[in-house]
């Protein structure tokens, strides 16, 4: 009991911050099963209202999509980040999308990453919706502890974690 009470924690707490403006909703109303049923990690998932995707750690860029539409973060902490535009919109091939950043550059919470064009988007019939998704969470052991919810402004906090 006492040496519980005076061990030291190896957990450590990262906060990701919004990549994007718009309301936010859980990932089980997203109507796409590989996010709804978290096949590839947990998350959040926001509708935006703006085209400004901002990095949402301090990490380092390790996957840009060719097509534009995903890119992938490793926060400083070990955290893997997925943040992926829209729905079906890898048909696009890389239209309506244009990136700031690449594969390698290390990225603070609200580095400019990808610019789209929502009104692209939606002329096309394709849903806008902006995932936010930790992709190692089982691997990291990572337990979001708080999600954010209503509206959400860039680099405004979105979730907690708990790592380890």
């Amino acid at each position: 009991m006492l040496k519980k009470l005076f061990s030291k924690s190896n957990t450590k707490l990262e906060k990701i911050y919004a990549p994007i403006t718009g309301n936010i909703i859980p990932l089980s109303e997203v109507p796409d099963p590989v996010f709804s049923e978290k096949m590839i990690g947990d998350g959040i998932a926001i509708i935006p209202s703006s085209g400004s995707i901002v990095s949402p750690v301090e990490g380092e860029v390790i996957q840009l999509y060719p097509t534009k539409h995903a890119i992938g973060i490793k926060s400083v902490e070990g955290i893997e980040i997925l943040i992926h535009i829209g729905l079906n919109t890898v048909g696009l091939n890389g239209e309506g999308f244009e990136t700031c950043i690449e594969v390698g550059k290390h990225v603070k919470p609200g580095d400019n990453l990808i610019h789209v064009d929502l009104k692209l988007l939606k002329e096309k019939n394709l849903d806008t919706v902006t995932l936010l998704v930790i992709t190692n969470i089982s691997e990291k052991k990572v337990k979001i502890n708080s999600y954010a919810s209503g509206t959400v402004n860039c680099g405004d906090q979105l979730l907690e974690c708990e790592i380890g």
